[in-house]
């Protein structure tokens, strides 16, 4: 008989969740799983609903990461109306990508897992938080409040607010950028590309001095999904499917969206809210396959600007052709910030984003659309159904902390296995499990879509009963 410890909840991260760790007979670890405790069925409930409303419906899926839904919606009700948007559209709805990848990536790094990598893991839990980080390292802690808000700048010129912006509809987008907005972000470069800099150079001498956090934070071998340019370049909105092995073989290169079934399938758990997909073509549960900021790093040949693609270079440089540590996700995530200010930098001098035609009309054409884009936590999937109205039969949402999971569980039981030992388990040991789910930014509102039987018991059990721990937080 097994016994378990509970981490309830797990902590800097968005939405609600827990770990368990499984101890064996001799008190080791034998595996530990991360378990999602919030349910919503957003896919449900739209049903019935025009498609037409599905980007300001779905944007209320999250506070975070509401453009990715906005944009991966859209692209849905581009395909059902069987039109392509605008040259001047496509243009804009990648620069509120970058500027979303931007604004999410900084909370990540600097809010929720700066604490852990900037006061350490055995830091005392109430100063291990964002005002801690302020108190140690009030510039960096500034560099990440301003990064972040760069980005929500970005969103905000363009939609018209910083969370649930209505602009991006099927078809293409409401409005163009004024030019007084773009000389408003124009003004934001310096700055930023100088925030970028003290990042990556604190981010490499963190991991010159903690090879033994690399090397155990869930480092193993997987598959790789990500949006690539057929060229191999960066992308963050369009492109083909590309999903890729350790070894930096290509598996698949797909660039109709609605084939996606043919390589992801999708499997549910008992003990989880969280949707479980795989590749299919390796079976559940070994087709784990990894997404988000280090499976687009792993899988593009470059990333397509002069700063970005020098930090590419060092990155693979210090980890290899394909990396395979989920610690570098934070490493990864940094090199997309610099990508994304560059490429907003590009944009922003490009006059066709201040005019032109940016929406095209058109009725409904297909039956079925699915809209893939990137989201800062990974490729993100929208596929939809619609009756001859337009009435939407059918909505599959794959999300990257699903696509994730399987990763996840490797990673935590990894790092258990490392730092876990006995019945007596310090705080700082059970926070660097939680450090390695945090390493992926799981977004849990956008996630919990599956149904599942949720475990109850939250304590840890010898085999003759005996309850000798109980690991939990409130």
């Amino acid at each position: 008989m097994s016994k378990r410890v509970i981490i309830d909840p797990v902590s800097r991260i968005e939405g609600h969740a827990k770990i368990s760790i499984f101890l064996d007979e001799r008190d080791e670890v034998r595996e530990a799983r991360f378990h999602v405790t919030e349910f919503r069925g957003f896919e449900k409930f739209c049903e019935g609903r025009p498609f037409q409303e599905m980007p300001g419906l779905s944007a209320r899926i999250c506070g975070i990461c509401p453009v990715s839904h906005i944009l991966a919606s859209s692209k849905a009700g581009d395909a059902l109306l069987g039109v392509g948007p605008p040259e001047t559209a496509v243009k804009l709805r990648r620069m509120m990508n970058w500027g979303q990848v931007l604004q999410s990536h900084a909370l990540s790094f600097f809010h929720l897992s700066g604490p852990d990598l900037l006061l350490g893991w055995d830091s005392p839990p109430a100063e291990r938080n964002v005002f801690g980080l302020i108190a140690q390292s009030p510039d960096l802690a500034r560099q990440g409040i301003r990064l972040r808000q760069f980005g929500q700048e970005v969103i905000e010129a363009l939609g018209g607010r910083k969370v649930h912006p209505a602009w991006s509809v099927p078809g293409g987008v409401r409005e163009p950028l004024t030019a007084e907005m773009r000389d408003q972000l124009l003004k934001w470069l310096p700055e930023s590309y100088r925030a970028m800099e003290m990042a990556l150079t604190f981010f490499k001498n963190f991991v010159d001095t903690h090879a033994e956090e690399v090397a155990t934070f869930g480092d193993f071998p997987s598959l790789f999904l990500a949006l690539v340019q057929p060229d191999g370049e960066w992308e963050t909105y369009d492109g083909e499917i590309r999903i890729g092995d350790s070894s930096g073989a290509v598996l698949v290169k797909e660039p109709n969206p609605l084939r996606y079934a043919t390589h992801i399938g999708e499997a549910v758990e008992h003990d989880s809210y969280l949707k479980s997909p795989y590749f299919r073509p390796h079976g559940y549960p070994d087709g784990v396959y990894r997404v988000g900021p280090l499976a687009r790093v792993n899988l593009c040949e470059r990333m397509g600007s002069p700063r970005a693609d020098k930090e590419l270079i060092e990155f693979r440089q210090r980890a290899g052709r394909v990396a395979t540590s989920s610690f570098h996700y934070h490493y990864a995530r940094l090199i997309e910030m610099m990508a994304c200010v560059e490429r907003l930098e590009r944009v922003l001098g490009d006059a066709a984003i201040l005019s032109g035609p940016c929406r095209a009309d058109a009725g409904l054409n297909h039956r079925e659309g699915v809209g893939v884009s990137e989201a800062p936590r990974g490729t993100l999937f929208h596929h939809y159904r619609v009756d001859e109205q337009g009435r939407l039969t059918h909505v599959n949402m794959i999300i990257a902390t699903g696509q994730n999971n399987l990763a996840m569980n490797r990673t935590i039981t990894q790092i258990a296995k490392q730092y876990v030992r006995g019945t007596t388990i310090p705080e700082p040991m059970l926070n660097r499990v939680e450090a390695g789910i945090r390493a992926f930014d799981p977004c849990l509102s956008c996630s919990t879509h599956a149904w599942g039987r949720m475990p109850l018991v939250a304590e840890l059990i010898r085999p003759d009963g005996e309850v000798v721990a109980v690991a939990e937080r409130s």
